[in-house]
């Protein structure tokens, strides 16, 4: 069974080549282009198995989401990963605080994200 991972990134670019990268390798890929269109997604009923976001984005932030997202039923314990340029150690502190399971510096291979996202998604 593929796994499902939600991108929510701002940049349609970077949306795009993280989400080819993943399909590649076999996941089934959902985007938001903020937290609160990933928010809107999971309350749908989408329930992936990782979730990737950005950190600075508009509406809501990653560490917002990474906030609401704990907060929700059901999704405790998914992991998240943040991709992001902000390589600040205070904003990756508070993120890691918040519930984030990684912390990503853009820009990365895709090889990399794919090695990085089977660590967290044993099985995949």
């Amino acid at each position: 069974m593929a796994k499902s991972i939600l991108i929510v990134d701002d940049s349609a670019t970077m949306t795009l080549s993280v989400k080819s990268s993943l399909e590649m390798n076999g996941f089934l890929v959902q985007a938001a282009s903020d937290g609160l269109k990933a928010v809107a997604k999971l309350k749908d009923g989408f329930k992936p198995d990782l979730i990737i976001t950005d950190i600075n984005m508009p509406n809501m932030d990653g560490l917002e989401l990474i906030k609401a997202v704990k907060g929700m039923p059901g999704f405790r314990f998914t992991p998240i990963l943040t991709l992001t340029t902000e390589g600040d150690s205070a904003k990756r502190d508070q993120g890691k605080k918040l519930g984030a399971t990684g912390w990503m510096v853009k820009p990365i291979s895709g090889q990399d994200l794919v090695k990085v996202v089977r660590q967290v998604l044993p099985g995949a």
